[in-house]
């Protein structure tokens, strides 16, 4: 089936003639609309004539297209892009083609000779190709072609400055490819060997004569089309002959110990191996391309053992030999030990959000609280070495780039509440090895002990990109599973700031690594600034769920489970929804500014909940009441003082189900500051209520009246009758709670 560009829009820029020309019929001649953009300048960009462009639409409209001429400079991108929407409505395709030549020795090079080529070439592709990105984005389609040179590729005496400039186009059109590709907006380059009035400056006159244009065009029609998936290539082209082009890389050699100096005596010593090609890799992204840095950084900062070729333990990491579960499921890592005193729990508090301004976070922050206490969450502290020590390095069957290691699940259960200060040691096994194709999954189960006493037992996920393929097994029995969030609305949401500093902070309890804290570190791992630790979003959450459904009480915390999704920039606002079904509170975090989800398939189990959701409990057979009265008893904590002056009574309730009774409660808001208890009254109580449990779930969400539930008989009262009226200061905003 031939390629059709019916209904498409195309720009070409310097179509005038040579190859623009050639793009601009191709085009027309299968259906698009094109714009025929020229300048009508000489070769060294002086002078301007609209006859050019005039010209090649009037060779296009004579066979039946459809193409409208454009005179203006591509410095003037906004304006070409808006002529061609004011012709024809969108913009699919651009073409960047227009340039001009000013050859000089680099000694003879002038500002001018330097400045109006980067104009032309880089700064107009680049003016042209912002104006048309957003109306590519919006309609989710964008296809975008870049013209280097192999004088950019490989330099060529007397071109510095149009060297420069096309190399430059080829940088840009990189990042184009990366930035655009989940809009499907592909952007590739070409460095096409063509005659032109450019070429013809530089190769013998039947050179040019041979190398046609049209031998050219096909290839940037195929890579314009909407069937063509290729982004971010590079091709060379010419006589009917294209080739992709691909960076190559020696295995390198590692000149630096821990401890010791690195000296230009030791690279001068290595120099033949670092220039060596043999066996040599080829990245294809800046992740790729730092794996051996960060292979280095890695090792040697921890003082292990760094092999002369990390590029090839990087390389075969990503091979079927790389991982042998058979080998590496059941293996242990070295034990590790954790000392620390309140100081190491304290600051935990601190990374993860908590702040003197909340009274409640206190007792998490002051060693002096009769109640002071270490989040729960500060379990992971401990058993973090696993992760980060580099004992995975000495694992048989483990054969992986470490720099390709990403966390992805985190599972945390205590078996009592966390000492606040003392010497806890950790155990380590490799669970199991999973293959999931584009990586491997490895379960590291971590058991941490305080003397022969079990505290807690961590589950970390890790996905290693690229070392799937190794044929084991994709699911494994041994994995703490993600779960989905409830299909309804969440019962509760809290909203949490971030600081600039949070990861600067969070990072002081053992997370070193620099992409938290180094902005061109953050860069080279593909991020416009460092990102917030996934276990600092971790703990925002947990404690969210500990403040909201246990009232800060760490005793009632039993385990959490997340999956991390997407980075969290210091300083932005983190939104956790929580539903509560029974003692286990799923969650899911997002960034309140985005959207975007950080985590997913979570949830906290709690001990001993008493309260619950009405979906959960009507669920599980329990009272929908409870909930109301657990946040009374809230209520009553917070404003006991006023509300006994308000209201001066004490209350009874008998909560019935299936006609029997279920539960009693007492609201004391007579006495002292007021209180709230599970059972009947001690004394007398002023006015007692008797109600299903549905029925007062009714009354309270607004849905039946008081008075029409007590003349039916819904509602039955003993004692003060008039006290009666006072509820609706009990019971006031709970839509709100």
């Amino acid at each position: 089936m031939s390629l059709s560009f019916e209904g498409r829009v195309v720009l070409v820029t310097g179509a005038g003639g040579g190859l623009g020309r050639e793009y601009a019929l191709a085009f027309a001649e299968r259906g698009a609309s094109v714009v025929v953009n020229d300048l009508g300048a000489d070769t060294k960009g002086g002078g301007k004539s609209s006859a050019a462009a005039d010209k090649v639409v009037e060779e296009i409209r004579a066979k039946g297209g459809k193409a409208v001429a454009n005179y203006d400079s591509v410095e003037d991108g906004e304006k070409l892009i808006q002529s061609t929407l004011d012709a024809f409505g969108r913009i699919d395709v651009v073409v960047n083609n227009a340039g001009i030549l000013r050859d000089r020795s680099f000694a003879r090079t002038s500002d001018l000779d330097w400045d109006l080529i980067q104009r032309v070439h880089l700064r107009g592709s680049f003016l042209v190709t912002r104006a048309a990105w957003n109306h590519m984005k919006n309609q989710k389609f964008g296809r975008i072609i870049m013209t280097a040179s192999a004088a950019g590729i490989y330099g060529n005496f007397g071109q510095a400055n149009y060297s420069a400039a096309k190399l430059g186009m080829l940088g840009l059109a990189n990042t184009l490819a990366i930035e655009g590709r989940k809009y499907n907006v592909h952007c590739n380059t070409i460095a096409p060997v063509a005659g032109s009035r450019l070429t013809e400056t530089v190769m013998p006159p039947d050179l040019v004569a041979s190398l046609k244009p049209e031998y050219v065009a096909p290839l940037v029609l195929w890579l314009c089309h909407e069937q063509c998936q290729e982004n971010g290539g590079l091709f060379e082209v010419g006589a009917g002959w294209i080739g992709k082009l691909r960076w190559e890389r020696s295995q390198g050699r590692t000149v630096r110990q821990k401890n010791q100096p690195m000296t230009p005596e030791v690279v001068r010593d290595q120099w033949d191996k670092i220039c060596d090609f043999t066996d040599a890799t080829k990245p294809t992204s800046v992740q790729e391309s730092l794996q051996s840095i960060m292979t280095v950084l890695s090792q040697v900062e921890s003082g292990g053992e760094v092999g002369v070729n990390p590029t090839a333990a990087a390389a075969s990491a990503t091979s079927a030999s790389g991982i042998n579960p058979a080998e590496a499921v059941g293996q242990k890592l070295p034990p590790t030990t954790f000392n620390f005193t309140h100081t190491q729990c304290i600051l935990y508090a601190l990374g993860v959000g908590m702040s003197t301004r909340d009274p409640d976070h206190l007792r998490f922050l002051y060693e002096g609280h009769p109640d002071f206490s270490c989040l729960p969450t500060f379990g992971v502290i401990p058993s973090q070495a696993a992760m980060m020590d580099g004992g995975l390095t000495s694992i048989p069957g483990l054969n992986i780039d470490f720099t390709q290691v990403l966390h992805g699940e985190q599972y945390l259960e205590l078996y009592r509440p966390l000492p606040t200060s003392g010497k806890l040691t950790s155990e380590t096994t490799i669970a199991d090895v999973l293959d999931k194709g584009s990586g491997a999954v490895i379960l590291l189960d971590v058991n941490t002990y305080s003397g022969d006493e079990l505290v807690s037992y961590n589950q970390f996920t890790v996905f290693v990109v690229g070392a799937g393929g190794f044929g084991g097994k994709r699911t494994s029995e041994k994995a703490k599973p993600s779960l989905p969030p409830p299909k309804r609305a969440p019962d509760a949401v809290v909203i949490d700031s971030t600081t600039r500093d949070q990861a600067a902070l969070y990072r002081l309890s053992g997370d070193w690594n620099p992409l938290h804290i180094d902005p061109s570190f953050a860069a080279m791992g593909g991020f416009k600034a460092p990102i917030l630790h996934g276990l600092c979003s971790f703990g925002f959450a947990a404690r969210h769920v500990l403040k909201h459904f246990a009232d800060n009480d760490p005793s009632r915390f039993k385990a959490i489970k997340v999956r991390f999704v997407k980075p969290v920039m210091p300083g932005q606002s983190l939104q956790t929804e929580m539903w509560k079904e029974g003692n286990r509170i799923h969650i899911q975090c997002k960034v309140k500014e985005t959207d975007a989800v950080v985590l997913a398939g979570a949830y906290v189990d709690l001990h001993g909940a008493s309260e619950a959701s009405p979906e959960s409990l009507t669920q599980g057979g329990g009272l929908q009441s409870e909930l109301v009265f657990a946040e009374i008893g809230r209520r009553i904590k917070d404003l006991g003082s006023e509300l006994v002056k308000k209201v001066n009574a004490v209350f009874g309730w008998e909560i019935t189900k299936d006609g029997k009774s279920a539960a009693q409660w007492t609201i004391d808001l007579k006495n002292g500051s007021g209180s709230l208890h599970k059972g009947p009254c001690s004394g007398k109580a002023d006015v007692t209520f008797t109600v299903s449990d549905e029925d007062f779930m009714e009354v309270v969400m607004g849905k039946l009246n008081p008075q029409k539930a007590f003349f039916s008989g819904k509602l039955k009262v003993r004692g003060n009758i008039m006290l009666s009226q006072k509820l609706e200061v009990i019971l006031k905003d709970y839509a709100k709670l």
